[in-house]
């Protein structure tokens, strides 16, 4: 009988980490940081006010999620990612930007969502350019699979979205049919829908859209 593989958000990589990211990563973590504990959060006492709640998973060097949390501070975002480069690169913009509007979880997604998150707390969940593994053989890593989707769904509030978007053309198709499948998520468009306003286009994606290269983005909605 083989073990069951646990779903998980991430495969960790060494990366290197620059001084200035190692330095933010120790100064700023108990500031902005939120410690993995084995118990519910009240996501209101944790920023001081009720505010919509938003989710982003895997938010790589983060300035997505800092420019998005500081065009729009009258929500609140809670981040997670598990590489201490862009742990300790969002820290320091949040500092820098003053920015009281952004926790961060150094964590796995996956764990957060069934051990520290409470039922329907979140207004949406931003999942932007998730490892795409290419190579046919490792499909299975991708985050975006029907198990985790439901999971995710258990926190969602009615009317709440999943907003994911990704530059390879077959992990989008992977990505509407799992959403599709769903049944508690209705699509907001037909297939893919435009870019919404709130994201920023990142550099990368810029360059590549220069090059003739697609992006798709996918928003679902809790029913």
């Amino acid at each position: 009988m083989t073990e069951h593989r646990p779903i998980r958000s991430f495969v960790l990589r060494q990366g290197r980490v620059s001084n200035a990211q190692r330095r933010a990563h120790e100064t700023l973590m108990p500031k902005y940081g939120i410690p993995f504990a084995d118990g519910l959060l009240d996501l209101g006492q944790v920023f001081g006010r009720s505010a919509p709640k938003f989710l982003e998973i895997g938010f790589g060097m983060g300035e997505t999620t800092a420019t998005i949390a500081k065009a729009h501070p009258q929500y609140d975002y809670l981040a997670i990612d598990v590489h201490t480069p862009g742990v300790g690169s969002l820290l320091k913009q949040i500092d820098e930007s003053g920015l009281v509007n952004v926790r961060v979880i150094q964590h796995d997604a996956v764990e957060v969502l069934q051990r520290m998150l409470p039922s329907d707390c979140l207004d949406g969940v931003h999942i932007f350019f998730p490892d795409p593994w290419p190579k046919a053989r490792h499909h299975k890593r991708r985050l975006i699979q029907p198990e985790f989707i439901t999971l995710l769904c258990r926190h969602l509030k009615q009317g709440a979205y999943i907003h994911a978007a990704t530059d390879w053309e077959d992990y989008a198709g992977q990505i509407l049919e799992v959403l599709s499948n769903e049944s508690q998520l209705a699509n907001t468009a037909i297939d893919h829908a435009p870019r919404p306003e709130y994201r920023p286009l990142t550099k990368f994606e810029q360059r590549g859209l220069q090059l003739g290269h697609g992006v798709w983005d996918l928003v679902f909605r809790r029913k």
